[in-house]
């Protein structure tokens, strides 16, 4: 009897370990290229990790050095789907993601290469700062957590820059994920995408858009435009204004060519911070106010002049080098307002000003992102789009074309905040459906595009 109480207890010992070798923290100890693992406490996961995934600065040419690429994981159980959450720029959050909070999942959260703390410690080499890069970067971590969850459905996403990365990384990698939901995602097809300008001066001043609106008078496009002048014919109040805010907040403005010039493109910035973040117009001074406090304010609260600050300049750098070599962006259109830059010699005003030291001219890879477009329209599935009809950046939305085997979702009064949850009950259900039918592999009768 006492042999058989030892034994039983041996077997109930050798169970338990059993499991713990079998643990998540084992198993992310396993892989070679995993390090520096820490535990975090996040809810709603049972477990969660942060680690640094080792990856080559050039994947076609291993010599070229390696860095570490920064990766949280949260895990709620072996069995249920993953989300993976590809980030565009530095991580920003452990929180869990829309997607797994609806349909109770694990989560990866990889952040995008040369961004944040994701960086050679030698420095950015900016050759290697590319799609099909970073693409190769995400491909090599989640085939390795894969194996940690093995017969489990995946679904990337990201949000704006994140979203054109899950584009991106499922162009290249079409088999790594079964489903992907890129969020508010401009598809470019040039640096300076003239689209994103034609979308920009329409907004507010539609019929359609006049109908999103309570009240009459003149149209929110038009007030946004006189606002500018306002701010232009007053300059000379602004910028000493702008001088002070900037003493106050620590900012310098050196790479765009001192405080005044900081100034004017804080203004030429207005409209498109003002529809992409959904200023309330209501707020904006009345138009026979003069009081310049009130105007300078409502000004620098809508259109942050941090945005064209040097420390930010110098953050943000990888997204401007991206931006003006393979992912495209907008410009600043200043034909109204020309008489103020009379030292421009074009009507535009782009974001060179932007790209790192040493590199003043850079060529845009139209060639890529035109593959894309066209796999996007004609063989890319079980990718759902979602936009917002007020965002700037849905100037240059998904055109799936007659892609049936996608999904398009716009909310006409929502701006760049748009999520699955922004729509009405009714066209979320439908978003959930098709989602968990894409899930659980059940065909339905798809469609291409649908506007709410």
């Amino acid at each position: 009897m006492k042999h058989l109480f030892l034994f039983l207890i041996t077997m109930v010992f050798m169970s338990v370990t059993s499991l713990a070798d079998t643990s998540l923290l084992k198993r992310l100890q396993e892989i070679k290229e995993i390090s520096d693992i820490k535990k975090m406490d996040i809810s709603p996961y049972k477990e969660y990790y942060e680690f640094w995934f080792e990856q080559p600065v050039d994947h076609s040419d291993p010599s070229k050095g390696n860095f570490k690429q920064r990766v949280l994981l949260g895990h709620r159980d072996f069995n249920v789907p993953m989300v993976a959450v590809l980030e565009g720029y530095g991580i920003h959050t452990a929180n869990e993601s829309e997607l797994s909070e609806l349909f109770n999942t694990n989560q990866i959260t990889i952040e995008h290469r040369f961004f944040n703390q994701s960086v050679p410690s030698s420095g950015i080499p900016w050759k290697y700062l590319t799609i099909k890069q970073a693409a190769a970067d995400q491909h090599n971590i989640i085939q390795a957590i894969r194996k940690i969850y093995p017969g489990t459905k995946w679904i990337s996403t990201g949000i704006s820059k994140g979203g054109q990365t899950t584009i991106y990384h499922r162009y290249f990698y079409p088999e790594d994920v079964e489903i992907s939901v890129p969020y508010v995602a401009p598809m470019n097809l040039e640096a300076i995408d003239p689209r994103l300008e034609k979308y920009l001066d329409n907004l507010g001043g539609t019929p359609e858009h006049r109908k999103l609106f309570e009240g009459g008078g003149k149209d929110i496009k038009w007030q946004i435009i006189d606002f500018q002048k306002r701010c232009f014919e007053n300059l000379n109040t602004l910028v000493p204004k702008m001088q002070e805010f900037a003493r106050g907040h620590n900012y310098t403005f050196l790479t765009v060519g001192g405080v005044e010039r900081a100034t004017k493109l804080v203004i030429l910035e207005f409209p498109f911070a003002f529809w992409q973040w959904g200023a309330d117009i209501n707020d904006m001074p009345t138009e026979d106010s003069r009081d310049m406090n009130e105007i300078f304010n409502y000004l620098v609260t809508v259109s942050s002049p941090d945005f064209f600050d040097d420390k930010s300049i110098v953050k943000l750098q990888p997204f401007y080098y991206a931006a003006l070599t393979e992912t495209g962006m907008y410009a600043y259109d200043i034909k109204r307002f020309k008489k103020y830059f009379k030292e421009e010699p074009d009507n535009t005003i782009d974001f060179h000003f932007a790209l790192p030291a040493g590199i003043d001219k850079v060529s845009f890879n139209t060639k890529q992102l035109q593959a894309i477009n066209k796999w996007l329209q004609t063989n890319a599935q079980n990718m759902l789009f979602i936009y917002g009809g007020l965002d700037p950046w849905s100037g240059t939305a998904v055109d799936l074309k007659k892609n049936e085997k996608c999904l398009k979702y716009v909310k006409a009064d929502m701006d760049h905040k748009c999520r699955i949850q922004s729509f009405e009950n009714l066209t979320k259900s439908a978003i959930l459906k098709k989602l968990n039918s894409w899930i659980k592999g059940i065909e339905e009768e798809e469609s291409e595009e649908l506007i709410y």
